[in-house]
């Protein structure tokens, strides 16, 4: 943004000396064309914001605000060269003197003299060149904030504005009423002349901007113009009315039966003009001020019912004049608040010695806060959040779904991101994203044009691709945990939502499949992408870690149990029969701690129902391990046959240790009792050997045999008899009886 002095066309120049010294207050005007760039070509951007095509001449930013441009071989006049600034100004004293002369003229004279008439020509004479000019006066695009340079365009805007109305203010409208026969009704025409105040009120609009003067100052001496200019109307007004009755009506008149001491207006039209309207003056301004002394009175009907609507208008003003002198006092208006907020930013700038770029940036976001309703509205605060959701949802669900990113996506994942988003706006040149920075930001395109650049070792550009509304940036950095690859950089004014990194995450959290889909999308756009190919491997690894942390989700939903969230992994493109580090399953936890109902639906989705981990354990034994018989009972139903590796080993350890419930239940699920460990010894060897009665017991009932011997020769009958347990003797001898009985 351009930030130009007061009654001057220099530039904002950079603060010299100490501390504060040397500190200049500036007037904010119209923001310019500045497209810049911490490493890029500021000539070329300069050409891309005006529109210039490469073969066209390219005038210096100089003769673009202090000369005329030449585009498209038509002559167009920027609004800030000097030289129309300076006609403005001139534009601006006739202006005042039509919007006060008008009512005058229309009230006290009926055909002006001749030095008055004379006078009046010139003034519309001057308007009419400044109708000319404003077909060639640039103007700035509100959409866009682009300045617009072309002559159709400028052309069909003021056509469509004010032209008319321009133009019939320029009449001569006296010549018109003489030409007419002196009809009245022509005359009723020269109030659309008014028109002009218009130029007078944007003159206060910008001196109360204007941060060099008072603004109390500026308020109270606008204040004053529109009251002397609202008495100085109403006075004309009544006098016209005392003129509309014949000459020997004039006794029936305000003016015409007026007495002041001996001064009598009995024939108040041979009154010279100054006393009449001093007079008529005077009579608004007491009755505007309600005092009404009672000396000057409305006479006839057509008097009373002015002075009715009159003194109606007269409290709406009272009370406009009123609240801007409260408003003064208690310094709450949105303009004060701009000037003391403007000023606090130009110490801090100076003092800081900030560079001229990041001064105009700062300015520019300012005062495009303050001039336009770009910004969200802080009313919105103040209400409740479902509101505000779907506040959201309205104005910002289709740029997010339309978001190449997030094709196939679900809508609640897509409502959670836009009630999360934030609106941003952005003014051509500004860098959001430089390359090789940490990126904590993820930002949609609603209007307006970026650029992604690429920046060589060299400090060369490449002109990646354009960003256009439904697009958006940032994404590969922050999916990715990668440094932001390219510079992304605003061609033209950008309305931009913005979410961030935090947010993003914590949304991906729950909608674990959405995610998948997002990466997926992420590596398909970088077929159609060049740049995006070089990060392919980036993405490619960002892909595989996120694999091998939705594994382990896996595993974690399945141990605590987590059936939602464990179908929403699956759903999301986990793979249900990946192992960890120990070559556990999903099912292996699942049936450890007893879930019956993640048991039956990871063998649903098609878990090995018999694979087995690093330690040699398969699912149906973790859940005998831990005591969960209905788990163990589902898996057999589904086609579970507990198999054991070195099964002698493991059954000779478990009655080592004397867990009887146990033994029962890999007995009861078809372990063969006589299996033999390392040194040929059974699990009945051990029993007998350690005097465990109960497990001797349950291992005869389960078929083992009391005649099978170890590597030494030794039955679990003479294990028994060197334990000295004569319960377990009588135990194995009873059933060494019964076992030759059989045999026999």
């Amino acid at each position: 943004m351009t930030i130009t002095m007061l009654g001057s066309g220099r530039r904002d120049e950079e603060t010299s000396g100490n501390g504060d010294h040397g500190e200049e207050e500036y007037e904010i005007d119209d923001i310019r064309e500045r497209i810049t760039s911490s490493r890029g070509s500021r000539f070329n951007l300069l050409s891309k914001q005006l529109g210039f095509e490469p073969a066209r001449k390219i005038f210096s930013r100089e003769s673009v605000i202090n000369g005329f441009k030449d585009l498209s071989k038509d002559l167009i006049i920027h609004p800030e060269n000097r030289w129309y600034r300076a006609w403005t100004n001139f534009i601006l004293v006739w202006a005042v003197y039509s919007s006060f002369f008008t009512p005058m003229e229309f009230g006290f004279f009926r055909g002006m003299p001749r030095k008055l008439f004379l006078l009046d020509i010139a003034g519309q004479v001057a308007f009419l060149i400044d109708i000319i000019l404003q077909f060639f006066v640039a103007y700035r695009d509100s959409q866009t904030y682009r300045m617009v340079y072309k002559r159709t365009p400028i052309a069909l805007r003021y056509l469509k504005s004010s032209f008319v109305i321009d133009l019939l203010a320029c009449m001569p409208w006296d010549v018109i009423y003489k030409a007419c026969g002196n009809k009245e009704e022509v005359r009723y025409i020269l109030w659309i002349r008014l028109i002009r105040v218009c130029k007078v009120t944007e003159f206060f609009q910008k001196l109360e901007k204007d941060i060099r003067i008072n603004y109390l100052f500026t308020r109270i001496v606008k204040l004053i113009v529109v009251e002397l200019y609202y008495t100085h109307t109403a006075a004309c007004i009544f006098y016209y009315l005392a003129t509309t009755l014949p000459p020997e009506l004039e006794g029936y008149t305000w003016i015409g039966s007026l007495k002041m001491g001996d001064y009598s207006y009995s024939h108040f039209r041979e009154i010279d003009l100054w006393t009449r309207y001093t007079t008529s003056l005077y009579f608004a301004i007491v009755t505007m001020a309600t005092v009404g002394y009672g000396d000057i009175h409305a006479v006839n009907l057509r008097e009373m019912i002015f002075i009715m609507v009159y003194v109606s208008f007269d409290m709406i003003l009272g009370a406009y004049l009123i609240g801007n002198m409260t408003a003064l006092i208690v310094k709450g208006s949105k303009t004060e608040r701009f000037r003391d907020k403007m000023t606090d930013l130009l110490k801090y700038m100076n003092r800081n010695r900030l560079g001229r770029d990041i001064r105009n940036q700062i300015k520019g976001h300012l005062r495009l806060q303050y001039e336009s309703s770009y910004t969200e509205a802080s009313v919105l605060q103040d209400i409740p959040m479902s509101i505000r959701a779907k506040i959201s949802q309205t104005l910002y669900k289709s740029y997010i779904e339309n978001a190449p990113l997030f094709e196939g996506c679900s809508s609640e994942f897509i409502n959670q991101i836009v009630i999360r988003v934030h609106e941003e706006f952005f003014l051509p040149g500004e860098v959001i994203m430089e390359q090789g920075n940490v990126v904590d930001q993820l930002y949609f395109v609603c209007h307006g044009m970026l650029e992604e650049v690429g920046i060589g070792a060299d400090g060369s550009e490449e002109t990646i691709s354009n960003l256009e509304p439904n697009s958006l940036f940032g994404e590969i950095s922050i999916l990715c945990n990668i440094p932001q690859p390219y510079t992304v950089r605003v061609c033209e004014l950008c309305r931009l939502l913005r979410l961030d990194k935090q947010s993003f995450s914590n949304i991906l959290e729950i909608y674990f499949h959405d995610g998948r889909r997002i990466l997926n999308n992420l590596l398909e756009g970088k077929e159609s992408n060049l740049r995006l190919k070089q990060l392919e491997s980036d993405i490619t690894f960002h892909i595989g870690k996120q694999e091998a942390e939705l594994a382990l989700r896996v595993n974690s939903a399945a141990y605590h149990g987590d059936l939602h969230q464990l179908k929403s992994l699956i759903r999301a493109g986990a793979d249900p029969t990946k192992t960890d580090y120990d070559g556990r399953t999903p099912l292996h936890l699942a049936a450890s701690r007893g879930y019956e109902d993640v048991t039956l639906f990871l063998v649903q989705e098609g878990v090995d129902i018999n694979i087995t981990d690093k330690f040699g354990n398969i699912p149906l034994l973790e859940a005998l391990k831990n005591g969960h018989d209905r788990v163990a009972s589902a898996l057999v139903k589904q086609g579970a046959s507990l198999k054991i590796d070195d099964a002698g080993s493991f059954l000779c350890a478990v009655v080592a240790r004397g867990d009887s419930d146990f033994l029962k239940r890999i007995l009861s699920n078809g372990i063969d009792p006589n299996c033999e460990d390392y040194d040929q010894r059974t699990p009945l060897h051990v029993a007998a050997s350690q005097g465990l009665y109960l497990m001797a017991k349950l291992l005869l009932e389960a078929g083992a045999s009391v005649l099978s011997k170890d590597r030494w020769g030794n039955t679990p009958l003479a294990e028994a008899w060197m334990c000295g347990n004569k319960n377990l003797i009588k135990l194995l001898e009873d059933a060494k009886s019964t076992q030759h009985s059989s045999v026999h």
